[in-house]
């Protein structure tokens, strides 16, 4: 990932995260939400301590340093991924993906004021024109959800995932900012975050047993492999180098992108609010990417 530019980073992240959100949909068509995260998140974990064996990199850390990644992973990869299953069993994907727009200016201003992080005015007006184009995406859906129950738990679970994925996000930058090593750190987060949606899953008493079905398998190691070790790595490497805020930005680049997909292969309609929400955030986004 060192060897990779910035832009690099950012287009895999998106690239890959596009996809995903309809990959999901192939995983909560025949298991729940807590158990389709708990597989995808465990496999993905081991696959990365897996890697840490291979180049050589101390696993064992004090229970006070565990704690940290347990806050990093139970938020980024735990409660916040169970939102986004559960929003995606009421909504099409890209409007689930398309609340992640949100995403840039909440992490910002958290960073503003936990981390005293600077940030700008033009970065603070493009995060606001990024929600008022989430905000035009997903206007037929409010009005639709004033009557309508399944569209109004879609948006709720939404905006749950994107508060949630920020607190996760901030306890990242913060984890680096201590110089944790960065594969450990996401190894044993993505192994936390299973950990929480496997106790959810036990809980509730839901079978683990998968079906004996190749998209589902595919689906899921594509969300395991690509969907979570490789994007995530991207995701964390660049957000070391830029900050929280910027590299949320990917938060609504990708939405654009799953937008499409849904269009494809969720028979998703856009009209003019659509086109305009997307122009919006794309503007956004640009204003929040440009160099003083």
């Amino acid at each position: 990932m060192r060897r990779l530019k910035n832009w690099q980073l950012f287009a895999i992240c998106v690239l890959t995260w596009s996809t995903t959100w309809y990959a999901i949909t192939f995983q909560i068509a025949h298991v729940t939400p807590e158990v389709s995260v708990a597989l995808r998140f465990g496999l993905a974990g081991v696959t990365v301590l897996l890697l840490c064996v291979a180049r050589g990199e101390p696993l064992r850390f004090p229970w006070r340093v565990h704690a940290l990644f347990a806050l990093q992973g139970g938020f980024m990869y735990g409660v916040s991924y169970l939102c986004v299953y559960h929003a995606e069993l009421y909504v099409v994907s890209g409007l689930v993906a398309v609340g992640y727009s949100a995403s840039p200016l909440i992490a910002g201003i958290g960073a503003h004021y936990l981390y005293k992080v600077r940030i700008t005015r033009r970065f603070v007006a493009g995060g606001v024109l990024g929600l008022l184009g989430v905000a035009l995406i997903f206007w037929p859906e409010f009005r639709r959800a004033a009557g309508d129950h399944d569209a109004a738990l879609g948006a709720l679970f939404t905006v749950g995932a994107v508060l949630l994925s920020s607190v996760g996000s901030l306890s990242a930058s913060r984890n680096r900012a201590r110089q944790l090593p960065f594969w450990p750190s996401l190894g044993y987060g993505i192994l936390y975050g299973a950990a929480v949606s496997a106790v959810f899953a036990l809980a509730q008493g839901h079978s683990f047993a998968p079906p004996a079905l190749a998209s589902w398998w595919f689906s899921l190691f594509y969300l395991a492999l690509a969907g979570s070790v490789l994007t995530f790595a991207c995701f964390l490497t660049l957000q070391e180098r830029i900050g929280p805020g910027p590299t949320a930005s990917i938060g609504v680049m990708t939405p654009l992108l799953a937008l499409v997909v849904s269009m494809a292969f969720e028979g998703f309609r856009p009209d003019v609010l659509t086109f305009a929400g997307a122009a919006l955030a794309v503007a956004g986004n640009v204003l929040m990417l440009r160099r003083s």
